[in-house]
């Protein structure tokens, strides 16, 4: 196969896998419905599929209730019978609609279906989860934001009573612990892991040509080695007699909210979680606001030939303009974006925000390795290709 045939046939297997889930589900809800294995003394259809298959009971028992699911909602079904939209989709969009509240109407219900079908066109299964979240702008526009506002509040609320960290030796020279906490706690954490696990940090404490092993280096391993250079090396002078945060998170949120006008929920720029205009507010007092101006002259953002090197200021006002992601197209990296001239300073390029582009340390790779061309997109985003 040719790298267009083999391309081609992976996207049409994604179909073809879609549609066989929808069957798979429709068929395991009609043998629910006749009680198939109860003849054979199974507790459930379910259990005697898992038996009958060698798979786990939840893995079963998940091909069944997607069944009933989706044969309560027709639209959803038939998206995914048609390979339009993949299983991990469907259960998106299915959990969302069911937790809508009893007083939503069909009609509203039906309106919010067929929205989340609008956007697995253009969203993947973690994408489409987050804007779900904001499925009250589609059913009631005017109440959304502060429905959401309710929302996050009441589950910012339940993170903090529910937090824990457990701490234990396994006894073979090893410490294993578990945590959990809330959302804004984890974000500043896997800030604080990436910026250890950057390649400029490797080099600067470990010695030169070490930077490049970190930043191939992925998964659980890589973040718990730069876990465990945290604590080492964090400096017992830093540490805070008070609460806060020992990362910069950059936390967008209106003028109107910010000063109680409107409850409208922020966002964390670099994950896309929202936080509630309350918490919001919380850390403007706090930490302080970032004033970020875009032409304006509280920071100097054009610096021309004068410097190669883009500023703190330019750098946060690129990550602000492009969402926190990498422009790459169908890019998802969101962590320690590199400031690229468009132009090669080299070739005459000035360094100023025009010229910029933010890029993940593999795209930013790719715009410096003469086997590939890029190309910049009328909306700013950049895409690559092959050169012949």
């Amino acid at each position: 196969m040719s790298d267009t045939e083999a391309a081609s046939a992976l996207v049409e297997l994604q179909s073809l896998k879609a549609q066989v889930a929808e069957l798979e589900a429709r068929v395991a809800r009609h043998a629910d419905d006749q009680h198939v294995g109860q003849d054979r003394g199974a507790s459930s259809t379910a259990v005697w599929l898992a038996n009958q298959t060698r798979t786990t009971r939840a893995a079963a028992h998940s091909i069944v209730k997607l069944g009933k699911d989706l044969h309560a909602h027709p639209f959803t079904r038939q998206a995914l019978a048609a390979g339009v939209i993949g299983r991990d989709q469907a259960r998106v969009i299915l959990r969302w609609v069911d937790t809508l509240p009893d007083e939503t109407t069909a009609e509203q219900k039906t309106t919010a279906e067929q929205h989340l079908l609008d956007l697995a066109m253009d969203h993947d299964a973690t994408a489409l989860d987050r804007l779900g979240r904001r499925l009250w702008e589609v059913i009631d526009p005017d109440g959304a934001d502060a429905r959401e506002a309710e929302i996050l509040e009441r589950q910012e609320a339940k993170a903090l009573r529910s937090m824990y960290l457990k701490v234990w030796e396994d006894g073979d020279g090893s410490t294993c612990g578990a945590f959990k906490m809330p959302q804004l706690g984890g974000a500043a954490l896997r800030k604080i892991l990436a910026a250890v696990m950057a390649a400029k940090h490797q080099n600067a404490t470990k010695g030169a040509g070490t930077g490049h092993l970190a930043a191939v280096r992925t998964g659980p391993e890589a973040q718990g080695q730069a876990f465990y250079e945290l604590l080492m090396r964090f400096p017992k002078n830093k540490l805070p007699k008070l609460g806060g945060l020992n990362a910069t998170l950059l936390v967008t949120i209106s003028e109107e909210s910010l000063l109680g006008r409107r409850e409208q929920a922020g966002t964390i720029l670099d994950t896309g979680d929202r936080i509630s205009p309350a918490l919001a507010r919380q850390l403007a007092c706090e930490a302080g606001i970032l004033s970020v101006v875009l032409g304006g002259e509280s920071e100097v953002l054009d610096l021309g030939r004068e410097q190669r090197l883009h500023s703190q200021a330019q750098r946060i006002a690129i990550t602000i303009r492009q969402g926190g992601q990498c422009a790459t197209e169908g890019c998802d990296r969101t962590n320690g974006l590199h400031a690229h001239h468009l132009i090669e300073w080299a070739k005459g390029g000035p360094t100023d925000l025009a010229n910029a582009v933010g890029l993940c340390h593999w795209h930013h790779m790719r715009a410096h390795d003469n086997a590939y061309g890029m190309s910049r997109g009328p909306n700013g985003s950049v895409t690559f290709h092959r050169r012949e």
